[in-house]
């Protein structure tokens, strides 16, 4: 739970500036005007993250997580893909209230209208790309490859976050929000996910094991107090009937 605490801190803290005008509001701002450059290829960036292109994605994963699971016979198989698409449904959930407290306006480079903080096309991708990787990471055998699976998950965020702000879509801090917003639910799902990583088979034989162990040592306990244990059969029974 440690782990929740810098980008929920993070989050307030940002926020708290963009609702009280405070100074990092007048840095954002100047920023955003040595980064924005509204070009064909920032929009083309910035697409990356709509729930059209990003949670197709994430249903393909999640998809081939559940098939996987259930294949391997893993306890629980379904809460993987589920906590993942609970987590997605949560993006909307938190972020369209969020806009309407904030009422932050938008940048020089849209229409006049409020509601841009935080930014739900980067809160949709990093929970989308960073869910899809977060779950195949364990199914790949190959560090190479996930490696480049973990490199193409932040390559695609940064892409969307870059091309949103470049664009003029977003403020910085709008997009610097979404990530801590978004880093939250992922830190939630793979607490979630982490749950159900061991197969079914695995733990049974484990169960298994722990009793026979405790019943071997029960067994010798008993015989070290010179006990005689429990013997079926007919020399049992022959036993107690002549004592």
């Amino acid at each position: 739970m440690l782990l929740l605490g810098p980008p929920v801190l993070v989050f307030a803290l940002i926020t708290w500036q963009v609702v009280a005008d405070g100074p990092l509001v007048d840095l954002d701002e100047r920023l955003s005007r040595v980064l924005l450059r509204p070009d064909r290829a920032s929009e083309l960036l910035a697409d990356l993250g709509n729930t059209e292109v990003a949670v197709p994605v994430l249903v393909a994963a999640l998809a081939y997580v559940a098939w996987q699971g259930r294949t391997a016979g893993r306890d629980r198989w379904w809460l993987p893909p589920a906590a993942g698409a609970v987590a997605m449904v949560l993006v909307p959930v938190l972020v369209v209230p969020l806009k309407a407290w904030t009422d932050r306006p938008g940048t020089p480079a849209v229409p006049p209208a409020v509601g841009y903080y935080p930014s739900g096309h980067t809160a949709t991708a990093v929970v989308a790309y960073g869910a899809a990787a977060l779950l195949l990471v364990p199914l790949l055998r190959s560090p190479a490859v996930r490696r480049a699976l973990l490199l193409l998950c932040a390559a695609l965020v940064a892409g969307a976050s870059y091309g949103l702000v470049r664009r003029g879509y977003h403020w910085p801090l709008d997009v610097a929000a979404s990530w801590c917003l978004g880093a939250v639910l992922l830190i939630c799902l793979w607490l979630s996910a982490g749950r159900s990583s061991r197969p079914a088979a695995v733990r049974s034989a484990v169960g298994r094991s722990a009793g026979v162990a405790a019943g071997a040592a029960d067994g010798g306990g008993e015989c070290a107090r010179g006990v005689q244990p429990y013997r079926s059969g007919r020399r049992g029974r022959m036993r107690s009937r002549r004592s």
